[in-house]
């Protein structure tokens, strides 16, 4: 009888491996595993601080293609041994795309890049680029979109984003309450924070919802809550919020919630008017109010691939120009590396000063 009632809009349901499987093919290695828990330790110190550099995520909008990807992540591998003493770098490694319509929803999705919804070989493609990335001894970063997604290949990413339109989703905050890493919620697309404060609040607390098990099985998880959220300020509502008046009044937000007074600034989306050239300078007005004594202000996220700009996706992908962003533009390899190592450079004169000491709430 329930046929009648059920699944009327479903026309299938195709296997998809459980993540056992997926991990069976592409196995956590000693080198990888030490990558991910030095980059979440980091991650932690900094946030807890008891290490008075910044992070930064930096990496393209979105992984379309392996090979620049892994090109990228050498580079940036060079790049954040420079840097090392003032900024711990993670890679920005995003494979799902949230869509307010329609539009390619990203590598895990949609590998091909036809609307052929290879999900399973997205998923396999998608783990094996991360450690990948991890063997290089690069930690990684992503946004968590699909709340099954974590279970296939969380154990290999060390910061995760909520991001503004799943803020105050209720499926989103139970997720980021069991997810091994720091977690950082950002702020709505209006602007507006309180999705974000509560995003936070609610996944510092214990939680029980129905997922997935490592078998593929339905099962009821059960968490002990995520100590380690943060807000992540990208601006909105037609306007940045990186000023000093807007850090300021999320400084008091956050206290007033009586949470750890923890800032990521993301440079891209509203707070550089959508235009990615104006990212670095984004960036390096951030460094100037930490120079100027700020201590909120614990990280940075830059959207950069090794081409400057974006593509839309052709037909014919033999088209496709190689390191250039499909989803939202960038800045470029040379961009990317100037900003990173003026910012290095500021704060190695600052940093000592900044001192530690436990963020107040």
């Amino acid at each position: 009888m329930t046929a009648r009632t059920e699944n009327l809009n479903v026309v299938g349901f195709d296997h998809m491996p459980s993540p056992k499987e997926i991990k069976a093919r592409i196995p956590m290695t000693e080198r990888a595993a030490e990558s991910v828990l030095s980059g979440r330790r980091a991650l932690m110190d900094i946030l807890n601080r008891k290490d008075p550099r910044l992070f930064v995520i930096v990496g393209p909008c979105s992984i379309h293609d392996p090979e620049a990807g892994i090109d990228y992540a050498r580079r940036l591998r060079q790049l954040a041994d420079e840097v090392r003493e003032t900024i711990h770098v993670v890679m920005r490694v995003y494979f799902e795309k949230p869509r307010t319509s329609t539009g390619w929803k990203g590598f895990i999705n949609d590998p091909r890049m036809d609307d052929s919804f290879h999900i399973a070989e997205g998923m396999e493609r998608g783990r094996r680029f991360l450690r990948d990335v991890a063997e290089l001894g690069l930690p990684a970063a992503t946004e968590a979109l699909d709340p099954i997604a974590p279970q296939y290949y969380g154990d290999l990413i060390s910061w995760t984003a909520i991001g503004a339109r799943t803020a105050e989703s209720q499926t989103h905050r139970e997720m980021a309450s069991g997810l091994s890493t720091p977690v950082g919620f950002k702020n709505g697309t209006d602007g507006s924070l309180d999705a974000a404060v509560n995003g936070i609040l609610s996944a510092s607390h214990p939680h029980s919802f129905l997922g997935l098990n490592e078998n593929g099985e339905a099962a009821i998880i059960r968490t002990g809550g995520n100590a380690c959220g943060h807000l992540v300020l990208r601006g909105g509502g037609g306007r940045p919020n990186y000023d000093t008046v807007s850090i300021a009044l999320a400084e008091q937000a956050l206290a007033k919630a009586k949470l750890p007074g923890n800032i990521v600034v993301d440079c891209s989306h509203a707070n550089s008017w959508k235009k990615p050239e104006l990212q670095p300078l984004v960036m390096r007005d951030v460094v100037h109010q930490i120079r100027e004594g700020n201590r909120s202000v614990v990280g940075l996220m830059l959207e950069s691939f090794l081409e400057a700009g974006n593509q839309p996706i052709p037909a014919d992908l033999s088209k496709l120009r190689y390191g250039c962003s499909v989803t939202d533009a960038c800045v470029d390899w040379g961009t990317t590396a100037e900003a990173l190592r003026s910012a290095h450079k500021v704060l190695s004169e600052v940093l000592p000063a900044r001192g530690t000491g436990r963020p107040a709430p």
